[in-house]
């Protein structure tokens, strides 16, 4: 399944990357970032990251939740305070 900007997210229920559920419908109410990367430690991972986190505090002031969604499934992101979770379904 190839989603696109705009679309209507599909239900996710996965884990995230400390082993915690996580269920897109538990953010039902809530402006949701679903941040789609392809490949951990790659330059555009990193740089798609880095902007994440330097506009985390701004981002969660606007009231915005973040979920990155990888298609890795051992994944390497450990320093974001967002949740990773692993769902190769929609790569």
């Amino acid at each position: 399944m190839k989603l696109k900007s705009g679309d209507k997210a599909p239900d996710i229920n996965s884990t995230d990357q400390n082993g915690n559920p996580v269920k897109l419908a538990d953010f039902l109410g809530h402006k949701v970032i679903l941040y789609f990367y392809p490949k951990d430690d790659t330059p555009g991972c990193t740089a798609e990251a880095c902007s994440l986190r330097d506009g985390y505090a701004d981002l969660l002031a606007k009231g915005y939740k973040i979920i990155g969604v990888s298609a890795d499934s051992d994944n390497h992101i450990r320093n974001l305070p967002i949740s990773i979770i692993f769902h190769s379904r929609y790569y």
